[in-house]
């Protein structure tokens, strides 16, 4: 799988706060799949998760207008 911005940005963001995969799954409440599939670019994910995962970075996806 290649590699996406959310999936690049959501490992920096953990990589930054100092958080293995086990610890953002247990902190954010999503499964330790779902992170290793996230951050391997897997392109069908449920919204509702990844929302609960970046909200413990005080992020949310939103969408916006192709350039």
């Amino acid at each position: 799988m290649e590699k996406t911005k959310l999936s690049l940005a959501v490992k920096a963001l953990r990589k930054e706060h100092g958080l293995t995969q086990e610890d953002l799954a247990m902190k954010s409440g999503v499964g330790l799949c779902f992170i290793r599939n996230l951050e391997q670019g897997k392109t069908s994910l449920r919204m509702d998760k990844v929302n609960q995962l970046l909200d413990l970075f005080n992020y949310e996806l939103t969408a916006t207008k192709k350039v």
